[in-house]
C-alpha cells in the first residue's frame, strides 16, 4: 500500500508538472504570435518626478489660451518653451467662421440688398460688380495688399515682407493674435478689403461701366484703402492708438468705422458727383424693383455683421461677446428709430425704412462695438436711426446729388457719427486693452483724437477719389452711352437679363 501511495503521489506531481509546462508553453506561443504583430503604440507617461516648473508652464499655457493672452512660457527670460504649439483650435475656429460670415455680407448679402434696390434692367450689373470686386481684391491682397497693411513698416504703409503671402502660415502672428493662425487672420482681413469698395457701387449704381468700376477699385485700394487700413490697424500705424505707443493720432476703431464706412461713404459721394446723375433722374420714377430681395439682403448683412464686429476681437473671448451684444442692440434700436421717424414724418413706416435703419445701426456701432457697454448701444442706436435718416431724407434732396442707394447717407454719415460716438462712450471696463496706451485719455479727451482721425480719413478719401476718378475718366471713361444706360446695363455689359418674362 505504501508503494502504491508513493506511485500515486509521484503520478500527481508529474501530472501537475505537465500542466504547468503546458501553461508555460501556451503562454510562450501567444507571446510569440503577438510579437509577430505590430507593436501597440506606447503612451508617454509623465514621470512622477517632473519638475514643478514644467507643470507651472503647462498650466500657464492653458490659462493663456482661455484668457486669450500671450504664452507666458515664451516670454523673454522665462527659461521655458511652451508645450502648446501653433494656434488655439477654439479661437481659430471662430475666426474662420467669422471670415465666412464677412464674405457672406458681400456675397450674397450686399449683392441682394443693392440688387433689390435698383431697377430690374440693372440687377445683374450690381451682382457682377460685387463678384468682380471680390476676385480683383483677392488677387491684389495676395500679391501685396496684405503686406502693405499688416507687415511692420512705416506709419502710413507696411513693408513687403508678406508679399505673395510669404511667411503667412498656420502659426500665429503675435502682432495681431496670440491664438489665431496667421493665414486665417489674413483671410479674415481680406473679407474687409472686399466689402469696402463694394459699398461704393451703391452710389453709382445703374450708370457706371463695369470696366471703369474695376479700374477705379484697383487704384482705390492702393491710394485709399491700404494706407488707411495700415494707419488704423497696422502694428506701426499712425492712428493705431490701442497698440502703437508711438501713434501720432491716438484713435480707436474696433471694426471699421473709419477704415470701411467713412472711406467708402465719402468716396461714394465724390464718385457719384464725378459720374453725374442717372438719365432721367428727378423726372422719371426709379423705384426699387424688388423690396423682397432688399429685405433678404438686409437680413444677410445683419447676420454676417456678427462676423464683422464680434470677429474683430480676433478671439472667441469676452470682448467678442460684448461686440456681439452691442451690435444686436444698436441695430435693432436703429431699425426701429428710422421707421418711427418715417412713420411720423411720412405717415407710414416702410420696409425700406426698417432695412435702411438696420444697416445704419450696424454701421454706427461698428467702430465702438468692442469698446462700449451695452447700455451705450441704446443711445448710439437711436442716433444711428435718426441722423442718417435725416441725411437721406433731407440733405440729399437739398443738395440734389444722385446717390442712388444712399451709400453716402448711411455709410459716410453713419461711419463718421460712429467714429465720434466711440470716443465719447468707450470705456476700459469693457475692453482693458484701452489702458495699454490710452489710459490718460479714455473717458476724457479721446473724442478729440477721434476727430483728428475723422478729418484725416475724410481728406484721404475725398482727395484720393478725385484723383482716381479723373484718371479713370481719362483712360476708359466713367459711364456708357445714354442709349445703353436707358436699355439697362445687364444686356449691354453682360449679355444677360435677371428675369425672363
Amino acid at each position: 500500500m505504501e508503494k502504491l501511495h508513493m506511485r500515486m503521489n509521484t503520478g500527481g506531481v508529474a501530472a501537475l508538472a505537465l500542466l504547468v509546462l503546458a501553461v508555460v508553453l501556451a503562454g510562450c506561443s501567444v507571446s510569440a504570435q503577438e510579437g509577430m504583430q505590430e507593436a501597440p503604440p506606447t503612451v508617454a507617461v509623465e514621470p512622477a518626478s517632473a519638475p514643478r516648473s514644467d507643470l507651472d508652464q503647462r498650466v500657464a499655457d492653458l490659462e493663456a489660451y482661455v484668457n486669450n493672452t500671450g504664452r507666458g512660457a515664451d516670454a523673454a527670460g522665462s527659461g521655458l518653451t511652451s508645450k502648446v504649439a501653433g494656434a488655439g483650435p477654439g479661437h481659430n475656429a471662430w475666426l474662420m467662421t467669422a471670415s465666412a460670415l464677412v464674405l457672406f455680407m458681400t456675397l450674397p448679402g450686399l449683392a441682394l440688398f443693392y440688387g433689390g434696390l435698383v431697377r430690374a434692367k440693372n440687377v445683374l450689373s450690381v451682382l457682377a460688380q460685387c463678384l468682380g470686386i471680390a476676385g480683383l481684391v483677392t488677387i491684389l491682397w495676395w500679391v501685396v495688399g496684405y503686406s502693405l497693411v499688416f507687415a511692420p513698416g512705416g506709419s502710413i504703409l507696411g513693408g513687403f515682407q508678406h508679399a505673395f503671402l510669404n511667411g503667412v502660415d498656420s502659426n500665429p502672428n503675435t502682432n495681431y493674435a496670440y491664438w489665431v493662425s496667421h493665414n486665417v487672420f489674413s483671410m479674415y482681413q481680406l473679407m474687409f478689403a472686399i466689402i469696402t469698395p463694394a459699398l461704393i457701387i451703391g452710389a453709382i449704381a445703374e450708370r457706371m461701366k463695369f470696366g471703369a468700376v474695376l479700374l477705379f477699385v484697383g487704384l482705390w485700394m492702393f491710394i485709399v484703402y491700404f494706407p488707411l487700413a495700415h494707419m488704423v490697424w497696422g502694428i506701426t500705424g499712425l492712428m493705431n492708438g490701442v497698440w502703437n505707443a508711438d501713434a501720432g493720432i491716438k484713435a480707436i476703431d474696433f471694426a471699421g468705422g473709419t477704415v470701411v464706412h467713412m472711406s467708402s461713404g465719402w468716396s461714394a459721394l465724390i464718385l457719384c458727383l464725378l459720374v453725374g446723375r442717372r438719365v432721367g433722374f428727378g423726372r422719371e420714377p426709379m423705384p426699387p424693383h424688388s423690396m423682397v430681395l432688399c429685405m433678404i439682403g438686409t437680413g444677410m448683412l445683419w447676420v454676417g455683421w456678427y462676423g464683422f464686429n464680434a470677429g474683430s476681437a480676433v478671439a472667441a473671448d469676452g470682448i467678442a461677446a460684448n461686440a456681439f451684444t452691442t451690435t444686436t442692440i444698436a441695430t435693432a434700436v436703429a431699425s426701429f428709430s428710422w421707421a418711427a421717424a418715417e412713420w411720423l414724418l411720412k405717415g407710414r413706416p416702410s420696409v425700406l425704412g426698417f432695412c435702411s435703419g438696420a444697416v445704419a445701426g450696424l454701421v454706427v456701432i461698428t467702430p465702438g462695438c468692442g469698446f462700449v457697454a451695452p447700455s451705450s448701444a441704446v443711445p448710439i442706436g437711436v442716433l444711428a436711426g435718426l441722423v442718417p435718416f435725416f441725411a437721406c431724407y433731407k440733405v440729399k434732396s437739398w443738395l440734389g446729388y444722385d446717390d442712388a442707394l444712399d451709400t453716402f447717407g448711411v455709410h459716410a454719415v453713419g461711419g463718421t457719427l460712429g467714429a465720434f460716438l466711440t470716443g465719447v462712450f468707450a470705456t476700459a471696463d469693457v475692453n482693458a486693452n484701452l489702458l495699454t496706451n490710452l489710459k490718460g485719455i479714455v473717458g476724457s479727451t479721446l473724442w478729440q483724437e477721434q476727430l483728428k482721425a475723422i478729418g484725416l480719413t475724410l481728406v484721404l478719401a475725398v482727395v484720393g477719389t478725385i484723383v482716381i476718378g479723373l484718371i479713370v475718366r481719362a483712360v476708359v471713361g466713367l459711364r456708357p452711352a445714354e442709349e445703353i444706360e436707358r436699355q439697362g446695363l445687364d444686356i449691354a455689359e453682360h449679355g444677360e437679363t435677371g428675369y425672363h418674362v
